[in-house]
């Protein structure tokens, strides 16, 4: 029967975190004025992300109709689920890194299959409720990584800038650099010439106005170049998507089954548990990637809409949006913070702006894929270029540098070297275990046991007397060091030992272990242990270690003022017991 109830608070749970930003809008009022303004945001919003999710599809290895399945599909199912107004989901740069590793070993249907699991994955957090978890990872862990990801995907993209041949698909870092010194012979003057316009535009355009997306503006321009120079200019040649690709199917995405698609080589994907068991590395990469972008996303959200998100609701959606898109083709897909603020900014009042970007997006599938095909590929590494700038945040990074603390700044350049020389997983699991274990170092520092000199406010400690403070938290890191300064009462016998533990908020189970260990070693010498203010949660702790009052050997007192004179008291009467005859 409790399981069932469980299960029945489960199932509410996961019922009403759904559509949490959509019915919050709803409920507050919305009219046409707000339709409307959707309407323009999402057209705003799908011009940008347009030509984004071709561009980060090219770059995670995969055929550029897919990163526009994903901006369709998770763009609608993410809006209408999730737990934000204004998040506009679908492929983003951060993702690269884990996803080109899977395409290599294991093809498209692979790392459909891995989104399809790192789906389940958010989905299973969003139930468990572990959505504000994702804001205790460090900010120099997030800003490491990141910096790391973006340093990596703007070397993805000098093979296309400047149009190297290279012969080969290295995935590690520092083999695809010496990889493209080698093959330096074959840069071609006509692509990096192309790469340098669009990146020209793409740079000069926002001083000239904000009202049109730069990105359409370059690359619409970079395409027509390209043609123009292809018919006057002989030996004029640059890899297009076309080209490369050989074009965009002109149809919306269809339903199919992801494993069914081809696997590593191109081979048949063979989908069996050792398969799943493989994947499930970069399966769980991919959700917690996936759920720490979204969610910070979802915080500079709140932060330039004025508005509140549910975490919880925002990692379902996020899971549903991943499970759902690769039965359409699509990739795995997560909140794109820099078309979330353009979304804002264009003057988005609900969910429903996403839905717009979405319907744009597959509008344009459908009746532009032939001049799509257009788009030269230097274009593309251009504006992947420009995003990897922006993603870097070189500025916040270096201020980082200057006045973080020293062990920030160690942690900030190991993610970031781990995120080049190895990938985001074990950046993160470094990154985290080290911050915790510094983290720990602080507390230990922080937390202290001093002795009170011989006279305490108005009181005198009388002959045996001992009166020690500990100051913050007892746990594992600190427990040892703190219980050991008292180790100057060994060798006494028959005192009275006061522990002022109001300045303890909390202790934890080697705190206790630790705790209990000193009380028993008094407890043999002779002592009588009083604890003064023990706070609501050691209190707790201490009731059910079945820690309670034993007369003669431990008391509790509210203050240090009652235990001095509960010691004083004491001590008088064993004087007295003392100097009585015995019969």
């Amino acid at each position: 029967m409790a399981r069932l109830v469980r299960y029945r608070d489960a199932l509410a749970a996961f019922h009403t975190s759904l559509g949490y930003g959509l019915r919050t809008r709803l409920a507050a009022g919305y009219g046409a004025a707000d339709l409307r303004a959707d309407i323009m945001a999402g057209l705003v919003v799908g011009v940008v992300a347009l030509p984004l999710s071709m561009a980060l599809a090219i770059a995670s290895g995969v055929p550029p109709q897919q990163g526009l399945y994903t901006a369709i599909v998770a763009g609608v199912v993410c809006a209408l689920l999730g737990g934000t107004q204004f998040q506009i989901t679908g492929p983003t740069a951060a993702f690269v890194v884990i996803l080109l590793p899977v395409v290599r070993d294991f093809g498209v249907g692979g790392l459909l299959v891995a989104g399809l699991l790192a789906g389940l994955m958010q989905v299973g957090m969003g139930l468990a409720r572990l959505g504000r978890l994702m804001t205790f990872i460090p900010h120099p862990v997030t800003t490491g990584f990141t910096a790391g990801i973006a340093l990596v995907i703007a070397t993805l993209q000098i093979k296309d800038v400047f149009g190297l041949e290279l012969g080969g698909s290295p995935v590690d870092f520092f083999d695809r650099l010496a990889m493209m010194w080698r093959a330096r012979a074959s840069l071609s003057g006509w692509e990096a010439a192309i790469a340098a316009f669009t990146m020209a535009v793409l740079l000069l355009m926002p001083r000239v106005t904000r009202k049109v997306p730069a990105p359409l503006v370059a690359l619409v321009a970079a395409a027509a170049l390209a043609a123009l120079l292809a018919h006057l200019v002989d030996g004029f040649h640059v890899a297009t998507i076309g080209s490369r690709y050989g074009g965009i199917p002109q149809e919306p995405p269809m339903p199919l089954l992801p494993w069914h698609l081809a696997g590593a080589g191109g081979g048949q994907m063979t989908l069996d548990f050792a398969t799943v068991r493989a994947l499930l590395p970069s399966a769980f990469a991919i959700a917690m990637l996936g759920a720490i972008e979204s969610l910070l996303a979802a915080v500079v959200g709140d932060t330039m809409g004025g508005t509140r998100h549910d975490p919880n609701s925002e990692l379902i959606a996020i899971g549903i949006g991943n499970i759902v898109c690769p039965f359409f083709g699509g990739i795995p897909a997560t909140g794109a913070l820099a078309r979330t603020a353009t979304n804002i900014n264009a003057g988005a009042r609900s969910p429903l702006a996403a839905v717009v970007h979405s319907i744009f997006v597959l509008t344009c599938t459908v009746a532009l894929a032939p001049l799509v095909s257009y788009l030269p590929m230097a274009a593309m590494g251009a504006l992947l270029l420009i995003v990897a700038r922006n993603m870097s945040e070189a500025r916040h990074f270096g201020h980082l540098l200057r006045v973080a603390p020293r062990s920030d700044v160690i942690v900030l350049l190991t993610c970031f070297g781990l995120t080049v020389a190895f990938d985001m997983v074990v950046a993160v699991t470094v990154g985290v275990v080290l911050a915790a274990l510094l983290f720990m170092r602080r507390m230990a520092e922080i937390t202290s046991t001093r002795m009170e000199p011989a006279a305490y406010g108005q009181f005198e400690l009388p002959r045996g007397v001992r009166l020690f403070e500990i100051a913050g938290p007892l746990f594992f890191g600190a427990a040892q060091k703190t219980i050991s300064v008292l180790d100057v009462v060994q060798g006494e016998r028959g005192g009275v030992v006061i522990l002022d533990v109001s300045r303890v908020p909390v202790i934890d189970a080697t705190g206790l272990v630790a705790l209990e260990t000193l009380l028993a070693r008094l407890a043999r010498g002779g002592h009588k242990v009083i604890l003064v203010g023990v706070n609501p949660q050691p209190a707790r702790l201490l009731e059910r270690a079945d820690i309670r009052r034993d007369p003669g050997h431990l008391a509790f007192a509210p203050d240090v003022e009652t235990a001095l004179s509960m010691a004083i008291l004491h001590r008088s009467r064993a004087e007295t017991a003392k100097l009585a005859p015995t019969t």
